[in-house]
């Protein structure tokens, strides 16, 4: 090839490239103008009512129940933290940490020695006193009342041989051989004897009164301010050993033997744990809806089942601090499983509704007015907001009380912010849509296909 042939041939090649290139500009230029020409007349047909995808559950008629949660802490049934009443070194312990005790069972024991001889001494007082009581009780009257007896008997005697007299005397005045006035002052006589008998007799009845009576009285006070002071050292030696007052296990024991235990500082904890109680606080509200014997459980952390149990107390009060009322429910513990201080969840079914209206608790929303609505899906392809009154709430279901019919259906999934009447499109719920990994493979070749043909173009 000369080099006019190939200038040709350069020229030819050169026109190619750029007629290539205006018919590339040519061909964006009329697809600007159709977009042009769409977007024209769309705005002359106006803007096209949207539609909004969205998912639907039915109005279903079903049994719920509403159940109260809250979080509890255990305790033991019953609870003794024995404080010994006086001070003294401990001698020895008889039980240990862990250890299974009875009521009424020896703990431990307090150094003693003192106590042990005081009540000692204690006794000996009393005994003699008790021999002093007798002694005076079965004694001879005192010298007073002895010599007032005597006059007594002196005084009878005297009466006694006046009266003989004065008989005497009679008779011989009534055969006139004793004149008048001799009878007469026999009479005289046996008047005279006969009122000192009765003041020597009213005498020795005083003195035996008011005498003895002092007397008794006076032993009778020894021997019980002997009783008391023997009884009080009794009591001050049983202080010095720590019995059990309930069945249960030995929680805490603070000190080891010779320490000094202080009087009113718990020495020994015992716990009652047969059975718990789990001891939660509940919004008023919730807890008006409960009652004593009320079925329960608690969930347990590390324990599978939940532990039955039941209402035992509601506090007719409220906590001053978080205007919560206190509920206590007990469970029973039989392998020693719940330990006090765990913290629990407990749960009480309040009440059950048979043939309640639910609705899943997404679909309730509020209106503009802050009322629960729900938005329907109707015939007509819209979404219609409906004021409801709910009910029992559950989980994840919500009882509707008013406002809805057992064949309604509601958006469960986008109700939230959609206006009423807006058209809506009614998709599967994500659990029923068919697997879309071929069809995603597909759009990901035919978006791969357009790099390889703008390839081959160039």
């Amino acid at each position: 090839m000369n080099h006019t042939e190939r200038a040709v041939f350069l020229s030819s090649a050169g026109d190619w490239v750029a007629l290539r290139r205006a018919l590339r500009k040519l061909a964006l230029a009329a697809s600007a103008a159709g977009l042009l020409f769409n977007v024209g007349c769309s705005s002359d047909k106006g803007e096209t009512e949207p539609t909004v995808s969205v998912q639907v559950a039915p109005v279903e008629k079903t049994a719920i129940e509403q159940t109260i949660t809250a979080q509890a802490v255990l305790f033991a049934r019953q609870q003794a933290a024995i404080v010994p009443k006086i001070s003294a070194p401990v001698q020895k312990f008889l039980v240990k940490r862990g250890a299974k005790v009875h009521q009424g069972q020896l703990l431990a024991v307090l150094e003693n020695r003192d106590l042990s001889a005081a009540a000692q001494e204690n006794k000996g007082a009393y005994a003699q006193a008790q021999a002093a009581y007798t002694t005076t009780t079965a004694a001879t009257l005192p010298e007073e009342i002895q010599k007032a007896e005597a006059d007594a008997q002196q005084a009878k005697k005297a009466l006694d041989a006046q009266e003989k007299v004065y008989e005497s005397r009679q008779q011989l005045f009534a055969q006139g051989a004793l004149p008048r006035k001799e009878l007469d002052q026999s009479t005289v006589d046996v008047t005279l004897a006969r009122n000192q008998f009765a003041i020597t007799t009213r005498h020795l009845e005083a003195l035996n009164a008011i005498g003895k009576q002092q007397e008794l009285k006076s032993a009778a006070g020894q021997l019980d301010q002997a009783k008391g002071k023997y009884l009080g050292a009794q009591a001050q030696l049983g202080y010095s050993e720590i019995h059990s007052p309930i069945d249960g296990f030995v929680t805490d024991r603070p000190l080891y033997p010779g320490e000094m235990a202080a009087a009113g500082t718990p020495l020994i904890t015992v716990m009652d744990i047969s059975s718990v109680i789990a001891k939660a606080h509940i919004p008023q509200a919730d807890a008006a809806q409960l009652k004593m014997g009320d079925p329960g459980t608690l969930t347990v952390p590390g324990i599978d089942e939940p532990i039955k149990g039941k209402i035992t107390v509601v506090s007719p009060a409220l906590d001053p601090s978080s205007t919560t009322v206190e509920v206590w429910l007990e469970a029973k513990n039989p392998k020693n499983q719940l330990k006090p201080g765990t913290s629990v969840q407990l749960s009480v079914t309040a009440r059950t509704v048979k043939d309640a209206l639910v609705v899943p608790a997404a679909a309730v929303i509020s209106a503009q007015d802050g009322s629960p609505a729900v938005m329907l899906a109707g015939a007509d392809g819209k979404a219609h907001l409906k004021a409801v009154k709910i009910g029992i709430r559950q989980a994840d279901d919500v009882q509707i009380v008013d406002g809805v019919t057992e064949h309604d259906k509601v958006v469960a999934s986008g109700a939230y912010g959609l206006p009423d009447n807006t058209k809506i499109k009614v998709e599967a719920a994500p659990s029923e849509a068919p697997a879309g990994g071929a069809k995603g493979q597909g759009a990901k070749g035919e978006g791969a296909k357009a790099p390889s043909e703008d390839k081959n173009e160039k």
